[in-house]
């Protein structure tokens, strides 16, 4: 008898565990748009999950919280698709979030800057630069000293 209760109990229990995964994966989909909304952002971030929406800075980044996940992993970004006029769809990176919104991101401060703004600094820049490096438009200094070793150039043949 004591048993019997036991394996309707270890039943329901599985039972109440399917359902909350069932309910937690319409809760994703619903948070994305649908399904589709939910394959463009797991091709786009690697990554779905729903959360309260924190703010969106002055480029159309979303960022989000949920401090059901770990520490860590509790603050995201989605990124824009646009943003000054380059396609950002497939092509994100890391230095698209600014300045007063990474130290949000990175838990240096638990005030997002929508609820307190950032005291302007001069040396941040107005508008939001994209990292260039590994690009054609990366900068490279000139070198003002001599080689200290020089490469081999093979001797000619006559």
């Amino acid at each position: 008898m004591l048993n019997s209760v036991r394996l309707q109990n270890q039943s329901w229990l599985k039972m109440a565990e399917y359902l909350q995964v069932f309910r937690r994966a319409l809760g994703q989909l619903r948070g994305h748009g649908g399904v589709k909304g939910l394959m463009v952002q797991l091709f786009r971030a690697n990554d779905v999950k729903t959360g309260a929406l924190i703010g969106v800075d002055k480029y159309g980044n979303k960022y989000f919280e949920d401090t059901r996940y770990f520490f860590g992993r509790h603050r995201w970004v989605i990124y824009t698709t646009q943003m000054n006029g380059k396609d950002t769809m497939w092509n994100v990176d890391g230095s698209m979030v600014p300045a007063e919104w990474h130290r949000w991101l990175h838990c240096m401060t638990d005030d997002p800057p929508t609820t307190h703004p950032p005291v302007p600094k001069k040396f941040l820049a107005e508008v939001h630069q994209f990292n260039v490096s590994g690009s054609s438009q990366a900068y490279v200094p000139y070198s003002t000293t001599s080689k200290k070793i020089h490469e081999w150039v093979p001797p000619r043949v006559q």
